[in-house]
């Protein structure tokens, strides 16, 4: 993650979980990052890979980062991380829940439980690299951890929330992202709960070696139960594909026009002062249409993560170069809107919610131009806006060979 843009992630993703508290309250926002359509967009929309499994890494960091100065005055507290960050986790909990009144002790155990769940008893082949913490002042929380498969180097992201967890080893999960890949022991799944009681009765009454001469018994003689299995019910499941570029058939072209209407419909009623910013303004309230939905938009909005990857590009130039200038602008914008929320003055971040509101409402009946085309154009102004990915500075496109010859 070069610093240019994981400062940015750090500041947008503050300032939008500060928007979303104001809203709707810190339990909607546990409920959004257990979401993983959400979770996605809100990484794709602040510019991170729109596809890749470093979503998780880098949103969990930024928010880590960004929260933490607020954290006294949101009640939001990020802990966890990557690798040895991971292993901090319980004694974060146990400093926070000292300063600020909540059992972090039993939230400690809380995040050992979910992380040897992931990696136990649910056997998957995905070996845990990624554990992110984030509770309220309340003791609400809710986990997002994430595996990776050595040999496909395919990740799987798992999501945990507080609210409604009645177990910790019969259907706990909020969500699980990841494609199947073979088969998968999962003594969490609800049909395993004889399983789980058997194994227990098992140890206690035979001990482990009289179980391994069990097993090997009843594999020699082939006793195993062959008839079909019933059917897992299905938690949300989002599979992200393994090209970088983004397609149509990865975007809801309609949701996507509504946008684009929707900034040119309501951006000179609502952002007038905005818009007299030479070159960039029109273009900051597109992509304020698409942050507009990730703090307002219904669940079922997200099924298309790789759209709001049209708000801010991405480092590796998928769909196109980040445009800083729009970036930076998005993130004045949302900051002036919160800061004035705070003192009673709700104009600006009314503004962005009926910009989101208008969205749906067009949709239904606007077109506009192909996903190549938006992008094309994205690429030919990517220099007046500030252009950049992990490859540098975008240039001004070359002219034509017949432009060149006649000049």
């Amino acid at each position: 993650m070069p610093k240019w843009l994981g400062d940015r992630m750090t500041r947008l993703g503050a300032v939008m979980c500060e928007a979303i508290i104001h809203h709707y309250g810190r339990d909607e926002l546990l409920r959004r990052l257990a979401h993983p359509f959400w979770f996605q967009s809100f990484g794709a929309v602040m510019g991170m890979d729109w596809h890749s499994s470093g979503i998780t890494t880098s949103v969990i960091g930024a928010l880590k980062r960004g929260l933490a100065p607020l954290s006294g005055e949101l009640g939001v507290h990020v802990c966890g991380g990557r690798g040895a960050h991971s292993r901090k986790t319980p004694h974060e909990l146990a400093v926070i829940g000292e300063r600020v009144g909540f059992d972090g002790t039993g939230l400690a155990t809380a995040s050992r439980l979910v992380a040897k769940v992931d990696s136990a008893a649910v056997q998957d082949g995905f070996d845990l690299y990624l554990h992110g913490f984030i509770v309220t002042d309340d003791g609400d929380w809710v986990v997002v951890q994430q595996g990776m498969n050595g040999d496909s180097k395919v990740a799987r992201r798992y999501h945990w929330l507080s609210e409604g967890l009645k177990s910790f080893v019969d259907q706990p999960h909020a969500a699980i992202e990841g494609a199947n890949q073979g088969e998968i022991v999962n003594l969490t799944d609800r049909r395993a709960d004889a399983s789980r009681k058997g194994q227990l009765d098992l140890l206690h009454a035979l001990g482990p070696d009289r179980i391994l001469r069990e097993f090997t018994a009843l594999k020699r003689g082939a006793a195993w139960n062959e008839q079909a299995p019933e059917q897992q019910p299905l938690l949300p499941h989002l599979v992200m594909p393994a090209h970088h570029d983004v397609r149509e058939s990865d975007v809801v072209m309609r949701r996507l026009h509504g946008n684009i209407a929707a900034a040119a419909e309501r951006g000179p009623a609502d952002f007038s002062e905005l818009l007299l910013v030479p070159g960039v303004g029109a273009r900051t309230v597109r992509a304020l249409a698409l942050v507009a939905e990730v703090l307002h938009g219904a669940p079922c909005r997200f099924s298309d993560p790789g759209r709001f990857s049209l708000a801010h590009g991405g480092k590796d130039r998928h769909p196109f170069p980040v445009p800083l200038k729009v970036y930076d602008e998005t993130i004045g914008v949302l900051k002036s809107a919160v800061h004035k929320a705070r003192l009673g003055r709700e104009e600006e971040i009314g503004a962005l919610r009926r910009l989101d509101d208008q969205s749906r409402q067009v949709e239904r009946y606007v077109t506009g131009p192909s996903l190549k085309e938006i992008v094309a154009g994205e690429f030919d102004q990517s220099h007046l806006l500030g252009g950049r990915s992990v490859f540098g500075w975008e240039s001004a496109p070359e002219a034509p060979a017949d432009v060149k010859q006649k000049g």
